[in-house]
């Protein structure tokens, strides 16, 4: 059976949340919360299931000061009681589709030759002269940071979304530089502190009229 949130609890959940400036350092996520918390980038969606990305999820004090140095000084990036870099494939390659291939196949007990015909048609894709990979891997990335949101504030933990990042100082602090990943945006998780004034803002959002039409 499937696990149910009432429509009230879910609302009740979006309208707490907001984009927190002043997350108090003294409280931490737990394990079980963190668990569930990057279950949730696992168990994201991407286009073809392809899973193009990475998150890494940054702990060390010393690294979290150089990437608030790169991320344009943002407190949130060291105040956070967590710190996640989103990082995405520059090129999403044959080898790639395969490597995802063997894997559905393995898990799902399936032969790799019962899903040729969707890898032909994968490689197809993403061989494609009109193919703009790191464009398309970007995209995913945001897919995932959604669900990461949404599961926070379910979970009662705020949350900022940072773009405002140096994506080529990220990728040189982090390592990823030479590798085939690099940094598209960043997540804080924590909890808001008392003295970030910016929580008991109004939320301001377009009328329903203004954002959802009907045909």
């Amino acid at each position: 059976m499937k696990a149910q949130i009432t429509s009230g609890a879910l609302l009740e959940s979006l309208n707490q949340r907001y984009a927190t400036k002043q997350f108090d350092s003294t409280k931490q996520i737990s394990e079980e919360h963190e668990h569930a918390l990057l279950e949730s980038l696992r168990l994201a969606p991407s286009s073809f299931g392809l899973q193009p990305w990475k998150f890494i999820v940054v702990k060390n004090p010393a690294v979290r000061k150089e990437l608030r140095a790169a991320a344009w000084n943002q407190s949130q990036v060291e105040e956070a009681s967590h710190f996640i870099v989103f990082s995405t494939l520059k090129q999403v390659d044959s080898d790639f589709v395969k490597k995802y291939i063997a894997s559905t196949a393995e898990i799902r007990g399936m032969s790799t030759e019962a899903l040729k015909g969707y890898e032909d048609m994968m490689v197809n894709f993403v061989n494609s002269g009109s193919f703009e990979h790191l464009q398309w891997t970007r995209r995913q990335s945001y897919i995932a940071m959604g669900f990461l949101g949404l599961s926070a504030s379910l979970l009662g933990i705020d949350s900022c979304m940072i773009e405002w990042l140096d994506p080529t100082a990220f990728d040189t602090i982090l390592g990823l530089e030479n590798g085939p990943y690099t940094s598209v945006a960043a997540v804080a998780l924590g909890y808001r502190s008392e003295a970030d004034g910016t929580a008991n803002y109004v939320k301001s959002r377009f009328t329903m009229d203004e954002v959802v039409q009907v045909i």
